[in-house]
């Protein structure tokens, strides 16, 4: 598409609604082995990341692409550089959503920029997402979706070392872990469960490890350490693809204004993504 025609896409709006239902936070706290923390009873309040697991796209069978996600031309505009991945968001929590509420998504098309990079073209797409439920506004979110061409072999980025952190965790990820990441997100994205066709055709080194999965494991890790301590804003973005045969590590320090830098990393400590998390001022409430 010419750049002219990428612009039109600006503005566009879909609208999803849908229940905050208690399967998907007992099925995503028994993939984090945390069954016995997190309740999904009604009325319970949904851990504030966890937005992420509603709201999702049921595209049909026959309307997916060779890369296992829905076919172009819909919501998102019909780019036509094959590799498609969520590159960084900034999240705003405003309120707390709880299992048994009723929600809606408003998803706008906020910016389309054309870029050139070491991997050659690529095309920024970010999406903003509003959350309302009875009690109005309670997530925004500016998702940036990143589209670059197909490699024509393996391509593996310059390792950015760690910062030095204050704590680290370390997390046993496997083709287990990813598949049902997948299947909780509803994402048939290929590169995370299919290692033929994420070595031979996306010319990866293993399995992806999902973005938004990594995202999820730093921002509870960072909870567990201030419980008391309430979210405000959350931002990460990638930095390298990390695979299932990395030894993943969670990694996080103070920030002067009492926030947290966080960081995913391997066992010889390159980056894999940044982020950080903003707490409310003590004595506020987002809920």
């Amino acid at each position: 598409m010419t750049d002219g025609a990428l612009q039109s896409w600006i503005g566009r709006t879909e609208v999803r609604s849908d229940s905050i239902l208690g399967f998907p936070v007992s099925a995503f706290a028994a993939t984090l082995n945390r069954s016995d923390e997190i309740s999904s009873a009604r009325g319970a309040e949904l851990p504030a990341l966890w937005v992420w697991l509603y709201f999702l796209p049921l595209a049909p069978m026959s309307e997916i692409g060779p890369d296992g996600h829905p076919r172009r031309g819909g919501f998102l505009p019909p780019i036509a550089l094959e590799r498609r991945m969520w590159a960084g968001s900034r999240c705003v929590f405003h309120g707390a959503l709880k299992i048994g509420d009723q929600a809606d998504r408003t998803s706008t098309i906020l910016r389309i920029a054309e870029k050139t990079g070491k991997a050659g073209p690529m095309v920024f797409v970010t999406v903003r997402h509003e959350i309302r439920s009875g009690k109005g506004l309670v997530f925004e979110e500016e998702q940036d979706i990143v589209y670059v061409a197909m490699p024509d072999r393996p391509v593996t980025p310059e390792p950015v070392p760690l910062p030095p952190c204050d704590w680290q965790e370390t997390v046993a990820v496997d083709p287990v872990l990813l598949f049902r990441f997948s299947a909780l997100t509803f994402n048939g994205h290929r590169i995370h469960y299919d290692r033929d066709y994420a070595t031979a055709t996306e010319k990866y080194s293993g399995l992806v490890v999902h973005g938004p999965l990594q995202a999820l494991m730093l921002f509870e890790a960072a909870r567990r350490r201030m419980p008391q301590r309430r979210p405000a804003r959350f931002e990460f973005r990638g930095i390298r693809p990390l695979f299932d045969k990395d030894s993943l590590t969670l990694n996080g320090r103070s920030r002067s204004d009492g926030g947290m830098d966080l960081f995913t990393g391997t066992a010889n400590g390159a980056t894999g993504m940044q982020a950080a998390l903003h707490w409310q001022p003590n004595g506020s409430s987002n809920g």
